[in-house]
């Protein structure tokens, strides 16, 4: 039978918070008497979280279904993976640590009742986690508004339409950035604030590094920026190029100026150097475009417990 609501959560090291998360989430829905169900994705994770979620699902049996996922496959595709299992007529994204309380998700339903959104997202007034790891996210979804024309003000915190998430799990693709393919398939989205509260157990799986490769992988997978980066500087330094080497031409015709071994060394040191970064952007399309075409999985899961 299909409940009102599924609630996906992808976990990650947390073993302390998910009965806590578990709790609050069952007592919001029965306080609002709705039918839900749970779907947590262990994502690889080495803290006995899979053991705790063992224990939920043997006292919760209809409440909650267990995905066990190979190794680390990262936040979205553990989302990804949720969404196989979900039933419900509407599906809520939360992050397995509380900073997002289970009780906000009320302000999510209420906005997407209200202005009848595809996808609702819960935004912050100010995120509690330290200044840099604020910067680099907000410097990875700053990219998604600009060059991939995603939701600047996206979040993990959602509550998307069964139609969304449908077209969502039509996507096959290695590297999954859950917000960028919600942006293909609608403008209808809406948001609202919501409460954001500090860490209680261990620290975020997002290292800087962790960001960095984030943003990069944004970057090949869902824009042609670097191409045209190429492209256009391409031709700029060609112009340069160009009338660099008329000026010489009339120097040596005109004033019979020597060329100089320096004057040849820059401009071969500066040329290589533009080939060689090409290079390297096309080397990084190659290798993301040898991944699909191996059909790398987005996840693989190793055990269920529906």
């Amino acid at each position: 039978m299909n409940k009102d609501f599924s609630v996906v959560v992808p976990v990650y090291n947390s073993v302390d918070s998910l009965e806590e998360l578990f709790n609050r989430l069952k007592v919001f829905f029965e306080g609002i008497g709705k039918s839900y169900e749970v779907i947590f994705v262990e994502d690889g994770g080495t803290d006995g979280s899979w053991e705790l979620l063992k224990r939920l699902k043997e006292s919760h049996p209809l409440l909650i279904k267990a995905i066990k996922l190979d190794r680390n496959f990262g936040q979205h595709n553990a989302t990804l993976c949720g969404f196989e299992f979900a039933k419900g007529r509407q599906i809520v994204t939360i992050d397995d640590d509380l900073q997002n309380p289970p009780e906000e998700i009320a302000k999510l339903i209420e906005t997407s009742d209200k202005q009848q959104n595809a996808v609702t997202y819960g935004i912050y007034t100010k995120k509690q986690h330290s200044f840099a790891r604020n910067v680099l996210s907000k410097s990875v979804k700053t990219s998604s508004k600009y060059f991939h024309h995603g939701a600047e003000n996206g979040s993990s915190f959602r509550l998307l339409d069964r139609k969304i998430v449908d077209q969502v799990l039509n996507h096959r693709i290695n590297f999954v950035f859950i917000d960028e393919i919600i942006s293909w398939y609608t403008d209808n989205i809406g948001f609202v604030f919501v409460k954001h509260v500090k860490r209680k157990h261990n620290s975020s799986g997002y290292s800087s590094i962790r960001l960095f490769k984030m943003a990069a992988n944004l970057t090949y997978f869902y824009s042609n920026i670097p191409l045209k980066v190429m492209v256009y500087s391409g031709f700029i330094i060609s112009f340069l190029s160009f009338l660099m080497a008329v000026k010489f031409i009339i120097q040596k015709l005109y004033y019979n100026v020597p060329l100089g071994y320096t004057s040849v060394i820059v401009t071969i040191l500066f040329s290589t150097s533009i080939i060689v970064f090409s290079l390297g952007i096309i080397g990084g399309y190659l290798s993301r475009i040898q991944t699909i075409q191996n059909n790398k999985p987005s996840y693989h899961i190793d055990k269920v417990l529906d």
